[in-house]
């Protein structure tokens, strides 16, 4: 029996009350009035240029393939440690991967081998922010401007972090951000956010996310009637689900400080097994301002990672491990190849853990996870 879930979905009150607005209205498709107000908060406070709620962070990923015109044989760098939906919406339109390595220290790609893997091929580079810690996006927009490439943030988990006081998100050309259920913040289950930076994508982008029509213009009376003007798909939230998320918005520091506090817990009461080499913490760079968004720690190897999320299951804990690296899978195979050698990407993935962490779990709970943790070591060492 599980007592301490891995995750609960963020609720901090007024969801009901915003979602019964909504259904209330009489407009609970795409485009009403929570979407409206949820996506001029995000243009005034991350701030960024244009802001669109999609339906999901996968189909912000696609929309930014599509916004590129990829063609088969064309190439997208990426890491390989990453959710399939960061492959994926590229593969679709044809794309070929390139995975690089990631740096130990965060799980980010490693900046340094990405101009190794540019070639005449290249369109694109996507770094994802794992754990809501930024990549270097210095040094991946130099190479995005040196070589013309353009960059699609990958901040799924992202949301609230920064790099040198710029929202995730917000630095590279595009940027996309996931509302889904396992978020800091999430739009009743499913969500997502697409961010255009490049002035060049805002009216296609529209278009795209509007079943390939020029359906925005038409309701800003820009033109007397809209039509088929392009490729696209139904890529909008429903206000219901854009209710939901603003409810959220609005409490956005309250979920922001309540995570950080558990994440503060956790790092200061595993800090002993650190100092004894018996686990790796997460690293934060000077240069990134984090949210919280995971708690995970390093063990060291596969069989201890297995044996200590079985240890914790017992104790009614449930953590979880992440990414199966993507070059490693059928169709990473097939879609992509891995760039030079995988040093670390496989190695760290097989060590890592996520704990439990969400918005409201209690300092009791924490603990209790801390001293199952303790309890195993306590109990491989003794053996």
């Amino acid at each position: 029996m599980i007592i301490i879930p891995f995750n609960k979905p963020p609720k901090t009150g007024n969801e009901i009350k915003y979602v019964t607005e909504a259904i209330n209205s009489g407009h609970i498709s795409g485009d009403g009035n929570f979407t409206k107000r949820c996506q001029t908060w995000f243009e005034e406070n991350l701030p960024c240029k244009k802001a669109l709620l999609t339906s999901s962070c996968t189909h912000s990923l696609e929309c930014s393939a599509i916004l590129l015109d990829l063609k088969p044989g064309d190439e997208v760098i990426m890491p390989s440690y990453t959710f399939v939906s960061t492959a994926n919406a590229f593969a679709l339109r044809g794309a070929h991967i390139v995975f690089v390595d990631i740096r130990p220290d965060t799980m980010n790609i490693n900046e340094t081998l990405i101009e190794a893997a540019i070639t005449e091929r290249t369109k694109a580079i996507v770094p994802i922010h794992y754990a809501g810690v930024a990549c270097e996006m210095d040094v991946i927009m130099s190479l995005a401007e040196k070589y013309n490439l353009t960059v699609i943030e990958d901040a799924a988990q992202g949301m609230t972090s920064t790099y040198k006081g710029k929202a995730l998100g917000t630095i590279g050309h595009i940027g996309t951000y996931s509302f889904h259920e396992t978020k800091n913040y999430t739009s009743a289950g499913e969500g997502g956010l697409l961010i255009i930076n490049d002035s060049k994508y805002f009216e296609r982008a529209e278009i795209i996310r509007e079943k390939g029509t020029n359906r925005s213009q038409f309701f800003r009376g820009m033109v007397d009637k809209y039509s088929w003007v392009d490729i696209g798909s139904s890529y909008l939230m429903n206000d219901i689900s854009a209710a939901y998320l603003w409810s959220q918005i609005r409490d956005i520091q309250i979920i922001r400080n309540n995570r950080m506090k558990t994440w503060l817990l956790y790092h200061k009461l595993l800090k002993p097994l650190a100092d004894k080499n018996q686990i790796i913490q997460p690293t934060i760079p000077e240069s990134c301002e984090h949210n919280a968004h995971m708690y995970y720690i390093k063990v060291e190897n596969l069989k201890e990672r297995s044996n200590l999320i079985t240890h914790l299951k017992d104790q009614g804990i449930l953590s979880v491990f992440h990414y199966v690296p993507l070059h490693s899978a059928k169709a990473g195979i097939e879609y992509g190849q891995f760039h030079d050698k995988d040093i670390f990407t496989t190695l760290e993935s097989e060590r890592l853990l996520r704990l439990p962490l969400y918005y409201g779990i209690t300092t009791k709970e924490v603990e209790d996870v801390t001293q199952a943790i303790y309890s195993y070591f306590k109990k491989a060492n003794n053996a």
